[in-house]
């Protein structure tokens, strides 16, 4: 079978399975293929657009397949952009199966995936960050992830882009003008207009760019990394996390082996917690490769929770990570960067200033009650970076979850404020930055218009 754009297609647009499933058929003959199969008050032909019809389906054989409720769209009305019928069946596998068999042999192909989207995007329905935007819609897991979706198909940020872009085509268009008179050496591009332009859209561009990490965040989830030696309680904590055994608890050092992940919501936001394998001195060959990976955790981060134990004061805050750093459980740094010198001097690894670094000393079950929780880690003291808790009783858990809702804020999320999540989208603000520096520099230093112009439209096409 060959396929084309101009095929009529098919498919279901809901899982099988449900109460109801809605199968969408798109394309030129999307109508007359839907009215072979419908028998309704009316024919389907006559129908005005935005209506819904009750009738039956049928097969070649006009065995009844199902009653349906069949709603028409008309080109240039629907998603996209094609004459489309939307049929809501039963939600039996056996239905949607048989009506997919019946539009088939009226001529109606299944669709590939994403083809809807495809095509609502050539039909000029949405732009490419709008089309993009579905997929996220589709996957999004979390109130953040659907809120950031939500605003980049309405096409919050392509809106703003693509006035930026042109205004500097616009003006590009004076520079290029220039050059057909540049014997009389006129100016048609006002410089210190050009220059508010470029730093208005250089701005705008560099907010976007910036966002990305927390839009990434968003989407994917927060990845937490636990860290820390063994037997401090790092999959204890997990499990308490999640609510349930995700990970092996043993006296015996070493169990963990191999990074375990769960994914907990907390405020709205998705978190990726990564119990990872003891930090510590070891000739074993799979411990060796359960504690790289845990640098490959790290380094993947945006959250890590470094995790040392109150049972021994002074000499048992992380074994050999805590020995290394000389760190005393009743000692806790107060600045996120002195934390952050401690743990690099006793894991090897550097944390970029992105990266949020908070220290729990856990098993505070094990030590007299004035080491309570609640008594050292609220919010506002200047030990905000170091939490008391005990993971196996739960002491000090709503003190950590606290602490990682408000590492992450989502508000503009829910505020609709334009939100980058995809790695296309960065690389392309990315490469307009770069063309755009390029163009102020060169205004600065009375560059011609041939080369102003020259930057100036590569931000263009990035921004594109």
């Amino acid at each position: 079978m060959t396929f084309g754009d101009n095929d009529t297609i098919a498919a279901p647009a809901t899982a099988a399975g449900g109460a109801l499933c809605v199968v969408r058929v798109s394309g030129p003959r999307a109508i007359d293929i839907c009215d072979t199969i419908f028998r309704g008050r009316t024919t389907l032909a006559a129908a005005k657009t935005a209506s819904a019809h009750y009738g039956s389906l049928t097969d070649t054989t006009a065995e009844v397949i199902d009653e349906a409720i069949v709603t028409i769209f008309r080109a240039p009305h629907s998603y996209t952009g094609e004459d489309s019928v939307e049929i809501s069946v039963h939600g039996s596998s056996y239905v949607v199966r048989a009506l997919m068999q019946a539009l088939a042999r009226a001529g109606a192909r299944p669709a590939r995936a994403g083809e809807f989207t495809r095509r609502a995007f050539l039909a000029g329905r949405m732009d490419l960050a709008q089309a993009e935007a579905v997929a996220d819609m589709i996957a999004s897991s979390s109130r953040a992830a659907h809120a950031v979706a939500a605003t980049q198909m309405r096409g919050a940020y392509s809106h703003e882009l693509q006035e930026l872009r042109r205004q500097l085509l616009d003006i590009t268009s004076l520079l290029e003008l220039e050059l057909d008179f540049s014997e009389e050496d006129v100016e048609f591009a006002d410089r210190t207009q050009l220059d508010t332009l470029l730093r208005r859209t250089r701005d705008k561009v560099a907010a976007l760019a910036s966002s990305f990490a927390l839009g990434n965040a968003l989407k994917e989830g927060v990845a937490v990394a636990i860290v820390g030696s063994p037997n401090v309680g790092k999959s204890t904590l997990l499990n308490r996390l999640a609510g349930e055994e995700r990970a092996m608890v043993s006296d015996i050092a070493g169990t963990t082996r191999d990074t375990v992940e769960a994914r907990i919501n907390i405020d709205g936001v998705d978190y990726r917690f990564i119990d990872t394998a003891g930090v510590h001195q070891t000739d074993d060959k799979l411990e060796l490769m359960g504690i790289d990976r845990t640098r490959q955790a790290l380094e993947k981060a945006r959250i890590v929770l470094w995790i040392t134990t109150a049972d021994e004061p002074g000499s048992n805050v992380g074994s050999n990570v805590g020995n290394q750093s000389g760190h005393n459980a009743h000692n806790a740094p107060d600045t996120e960067a002195a934390l952050k010198a401690e743990f690099a001097a006793a894991t090897g690894i550097e944390l970029t200033s992105e990266q949020i670094l908070y220290l729990i000393i856990n098993k505070i079950d094990l030590q007299p009650h004035t080491e309570s929780a609640s008594a050292v880690t609220a919010e506002g003291t200047e030990d905000k970076y170091t939490i008391r808790l005990s993971a196996k009783t739960g002491e000090g858990i709503r003190t950590l979850v606290a602490a990682l809702s408000r590492s992450v804020d989502a508000t503009a999320a829910y505020r609709g404020e334009a939100i980058v999540t995809n790695q296309r989208h960065y690389h392309a603000l990315c490469e307009a930055l770069t063309a755009l520096d390029a163009a102020l520099d060169g205004l600065q230093h009375g560059l011609t218009s041939e080369l102003l112009s020259e930057d100036i439209r590569a931000a263009i096409n990035h921004l594109g």
